[in-house]
């Protein structure tokens, strides 16, 4: 499948400690390097990565107009873990209770709201993997503690 829809514009990262989203765990320093990763975005990793990912997108556009209405795409973040050595991500979802809330008049099954949470964390991921591998040119400065134990091969 494949959605073909214009790349919308990246989304502008905010100063937010990670380790507050439930699907984030980060160790190590704080110096998440959100501004060279937002320019990293701009110079064209988020079109590479977003062309990538709607290439094989199981999302159809009138799912993507509704992750469109409700401003999804701007509520990534993404952020560099030092202690991993990669490019970590919050992909932005529809809550639980998207019933009660009313949230958009075409979200109408638990289907389409699963359909495009799991779609958003496809792209987040393949943002991060492009990232990584194909405009990230520095290293992890994590130091592993000297008492770490020595293990025989």
């Amino acid at each position: 499948m494949s959605l073909d829809v214009p790349v919308p514009d990246p989304p502008e990262l905010a100063s937010i400690d990670p380790n507050e989203y439930e699907d984030a765990d980060v160790a190590g320093d704080a110096e998440y390097r959100r501004d060279e990763i937002e320019a990293l975005l701009r110079e064209g990793a988020w079109t590479d990565a977003f062309e990538e990912w709607a290439a094989t997108s199981d999302l159809d556009e009138a799912d993507w107009a509704i992750v469109r209405d409700l401003g999804l795409v701007s509520r990534f973040d993404f952020f560099w873990d030092d202690f991993a050595d990669r490019v970590g991500y919050h992909a932005p979802g529809l809550p639980e209770d998207w019933r009660e809330r009313d949230l958009h008049p075409d979200l109408d099954s638990w289907g389409t709201v699963s359909g495009i949470n799991a779609g958003l964390t496809e792209l987040g991921q393949i943002v991060c993997e492009t990232l990584k591998q194909e405009y990230i040119d520095w290293e992890a400065d994590y130091d592993a503690p000297d008492d770490l134990p020595e293990f025989d091969d």
